[in-house]
């Protein structure tokens, strides 16, 4: 079922999924799983059930923790979401990732300072996170700290992972610290790599 999930076959993997829960219908994995594909096929209400199953079973499971926490995250349920999170904490779950999911969750939902505290706490584990290097680079954008907000898109990207949004945030931040040069090297890069894109077409616009 894992295997035909991860190649996006999900109808398949989710049959699988339902052999096994008949086979064992306490299997945590399984609820997991289950979750995760119908968070994929966005039947949230399913996704949930699931993850609510899982806990049931196994209370102090943190894979299961997070993965309800962004569930509730995507219904802008974030008092709910923040407490399934914390429970994600305490089992001390892949605290990186459980830490940028979180700060990327609260970044939704306006909590800026929770968001930047916990983007901090992912990049201290995990410093090229990539996602909460974006993240974070975006909030200290809008609070005008953009020395700050420099060093971290420049290390998104410099990396494997930059993308058009990324590249948009630097040639934003670049622009607010005057620097024409650093600012034109990105605009080419989105311009080649990304010429279709609603960031290039701002970019064309002067839409900053």
């Amino acid at each position: 079922a894992t295997g035909y999930f991860e190649q996006g076959q999900n109808t398949v993997a989710l049959d699988e999924v339902k052999q096994v829960l008949q086979l064992e219908p306490n299997a945590v994995d399984a609820w997991i799983l289950r979750g995760l594909i119908y968070l994929r096929l966005e039947q949230n209400a399913l996704a949930e059930e699931s993850f609510r199953r899982a806990q049931a079973i196994a209370p102090q499971n943190g894979a299961v923790a997070r993965n309800y926490a962004w569930v509730l995250c995507t219904q802008k349920r974030y008092a709910e979401s923040d407490a399934q999170f914390k429970r994600a904490v305490a089992a001390n779950y892949e605290l990186a990732r459980t830490y940028m999911s979180w700060g990327v969750c609260q970044r939704e939902a306006g909590q800026k300072i929770a968001a930047e505290e916990n983007l901090r706490k992912s990049l201290e584990l995990d410093p090229f996170n990539p996602i909460s290097g974006y993240h974070l680079a975006n909030l200290l954008f809008d609070a005008g700290q953009h020395e700050q907000a420099r060093f971290y898109a420049r290390r998104v990207n410099n990396g494997e992972f930059s993308n058009a949004a990324s590249l948009w945030l630097g040639i934003r931040i670049e622009r607010a610290l005057n620097n024409g040069l650093a600012m034109g090297q990105l605009a080419n890069q989105l311009r080649s790599r990304d010429p279709d894109s609603p960031e290039a077409a701002a970019l064309d616009k002067g839409a900053f």
